[in-house]
């Protein structure tokens, strides 16, 4: 008998082999298959499927962000909806009018809202019994795309910078030189339709270039920042727009107001469907996705720009030039943006006023972060805001629900967007397999 075996202890049989926790773990599982990370990964493909539906990746935190953003406004329309308020004061003795009188506000209101801008089922019907016409089945969907395309040009241009590493917070300014520009020209240059159409465009795009020139140049030659450049170059931009727009030869004749002459009809974007309100701007919206998605993956400009941004030091010693890189990418977002302003004064507005440009260049700034700066992530992210603007004035016509609610649920998708560690902790959601959901925020998809 050892020291430390106390007497009378049991002793195991001779034949009957240790514990071992590492054997019995081997007995219980299989051993691993060289060339697998797990079992299973030989399963069908709707059982990787399944397995990373649930993760957290970019795609299932984007959508589950609109899906809490929907539910967030529901509780927002009823508690502004004073008849609904009303039931709630006797919900203990007749819960089900509370809950039929909420189902039915929320309901009409985001039915109104898909209605408004993707398709109204009455339309369809009353054109297919003879008693409507195509133009009002397609009319929510062109509204869509009409506020969707100058804000793809916006936000590419804010992606695109956020790829390099800066952060274009001057695309509204952008767009303001770009609409005064392709304006400019629109009235001013006696051209044929063709031509006339493409200068205004080339216009607005050199307006914006040479706006995202100057904060750009300033960056690289003395070092200052983007962010304060660009924003003190947005309040010049309207400040710029609000005297030119008052003075001779600008100014619509006749007019006391700050308007400025029409567009000329030849200068002007070609509505897609002859009836419609959208334009050949959508179609332009999506060459450019493609053609910064080109840029980025396949040009050698595209390739020094993510060097720069993941690591400019780096890439100086790689024998990146940084200044270099820095002026060319602010020029290409400043022209991106202007194309957005051209866009909006070319195809809606066709007339300078104080507030041609809208908020498309801060607007901008919610798509990309929307489509996490990249080209079709933004594209998507465009039409999906131009859908809620589309839809919004609909729900303020039929359902009297304030508009500002729409920019609610903007604002509500953009911070669970922005916060893709919440989504994960209310869903339960596993880590992604890819790179970490909160680089991708930064690089893109």
């Amino acid at each position: 008998m050892t020291t430390d075996e106390p007497a009378g202890a049991p002793r195991k049989p001779a034949d009957e082999p240790a514990a071992d926790p590492a054997v019995a773990t081997a007995v219980k599982e299989p051993a691993a298959v060289p060339g697998k990370e797990k079992p299973g990964d030989d399963d069908s493909f709707l059982s990787h499927f399944l397995h990373n539906l649930w993760a957290a990746n970019t795609v299932t935190v984007t959508v589950l962000s609109v899906i809490m953003a929907m539910v967030i406004g529901a509780v927002l329309i009823i508690v502004s909806d004073p008849a609904v308020l009303n039931t709630f004061s006797y919900f203990t003795a007749r819960p089900g009018d509370a809950l039929n009188a909420s189902w039915t506000v929320v309901s009409n209101a985001y039915a109104d809202l898909f209605k408004g801008a993707i398709i109204d089922p009455a339309a369809v019907t009353a054109w297919s019994n003879g008693t409507g016409t195509w133009r009002q089945v397609v009319f929510p969907i062109s509204e869509t795309l009409t506020y969707a395309a100058p804000l793809v040009f916006t936000g590419l241009s804010v992606a695109l910078a956020f790829r390099g590493g800066l952060f274009n917070i001057g695309g509204q300014g952008q767009a303001v030189v770009g609409t005064i520009c392709a304006a400019l020209a629109g009235f001013l240059l006696p051209l044929p339709p063709v031509i006339h159409l493409i200068a205004a465009l080339v216009a607005g795009l050199v307006g914006g270039a040479l706006w995202g020139f100057v904060p750009g140049i300033l960056k690289a030659r003395t070092g200052a920042h983007e962010v304060i450049v660009t924003i003190m170059l947005n309040y010049t931009a309207n400040l710029f727009l609000s005297w030119l727009i008052l003075q001779k030869g600008i100014q619509q004749a006749g007019r006391s107001d700050a308007i400025s002459e029409p567009v000329d009809s030849s200068a002007q974007l070609p509505a897609v469907g002859g009836e419609v309100r959208v334009n050949l701007g959508i179609v332009l919206a999506v060459l450019a996705t493609a053609a910064v998605a080109w840029l980025l993956k396949r040009s050698a400009f595209g390739f020094e720009l993510r060097a720069v941004g993941a690591n400019p030091a780096a890439a100086r010693t790689a024998g990146i030039s940084v200044a270099r890189t820095y002026t060319l990418l602010m020029v290409t977002a400043g022209g991106l943006a202007g194309l957005g302003g051209a866009t909006q004064v070319l195809g809606t507005a066709h007339a300078l006023t104080t507030q041609v440009a809208g908020n498309i260049g801060f607007d901008g700034l919610l798509v990309a972060l929307l489509g996490r700066n990249r080209p079709w992530g933004t594209l998507a992210a465009a039409v999906l805001f131009g859908a809620l603007r589309a839809g919004g004035n609909r729900m303020q016509s039929f359902s009297s629900i304030s508009l500002e609610l729409v920019t609610v649920l903007q604002a509500l998708i953009v911070i669970f967007i922005a916060a893709p560690a919440l989504v994960k902790a209310i869903f339960h959601l596993r880590a992604a397999r890819s790179a970490r959901l909160g680089a991708s925020m930064a690089k893109g998809w």
